[in-house]
């Protein structure tokens, strides 16, 4: 399968998925999780997936890769998906926010070496958080039901058109098959490496995961997409 079939897989995954569980954009009351029966079976087999498989192989690759060498490959990772950033924040109408970023793009992918460096950041160039889910919602979109996506993960009717844009956006996805599928691997293990601290917590925690994975998702959306200000009645600082 190549590259275009497999974006196009994808899109039409999250269609059907949407469609067969009736869902719509308009906010829903209570705890935003009307699929609550159907999302805690995708995420008890993305669990049981991680479990086996992604977490050991991003355990060993926190213990034995150097700090230097995982900043690099995220910075890398991080620079092919910018133009996301860049494109969003436009369509936010964050004229400015969208030179920088265009900015920080073009030094780091230059002076950078390809985005494995990151001098834009001393060039007062901040890496920004801004995706299509986020635009939804400056728009006026509300956030719909919260959903389980098998093998991607916590998202929500709102936020999940964006992961299928976002494959549009990234320009990891216009390389070979060849190329691309090793580079998304280890994409994979170095996003995963990044959030073991938050899940180590979460296995020791006596609340149900499930639950404390949707409300740590939640919190952490509302907080990017009102620019820092949540309106969910949680503590921000415990998810920052």
């Amino acid at each position: 399968m190549n590259g275009k079939q497999s974006r196009m897989g994808v899109v039409l995954f999250l269609f059907l998925y949407m469609l067969t569980n009736g869902c719509n954009g308009a906010n829903v009351e209570g705890d935003n999780d009307p699929l609550e029966g159907g999302n805690r079976v995708f995420y008890g087999f993305n669990n049981l997936l991680d479990k086996a498989f992604i977490e050991p192989v991003a355990e060993l690759y926190m213990d034995h890769t150097p700090e230097p060498i995982r900043s690099g490959i995220s910075n890398f990772f991080d620079n092919l998906a910018y133009p996301g950033v860049i494109i969003n924040n436009i369509l936010q109408g964050k004229i400015k926010d969208g030179f920088k970023g265009t900015g920080r793009f073009l030094v780091n992918s230059t002076i950078g070496i390809i985005g494995l460096f990151d001098p834009a950041t001393h060039m007062g160039l901040q890496r920004q958080e801004e995706d299509f889910g986020q635009t939804l919602g400056a728009w006026g979109a509300g956030e719909g039901a919260y959903l389980v996506v098998p093998v991607i993960g916590p998202s929500s009717v709102r936020d999940a058109p964006g992961l299928v844009m976002e494959l549009f956006t990234n320009l990891l996805y216009y390389v070979e098959s060849s190329v691309m599928i090793p580079l998304i691997v280890v994409d994979t293990i170095d996003r995963r490496a990044d959030l073991l601290r938050i899940t180590r917590l979460r296995d020791r925690s006596p609340l149900d995961p499930y639950l404390f994975t949707r409300d740590t998702y939640r919190q952490r959306r509302a907080y990017l997409i009102h620019d820092g200000k949540s309106l969910y009645e949680y503590d921000d600082e415990a998810f920052q």
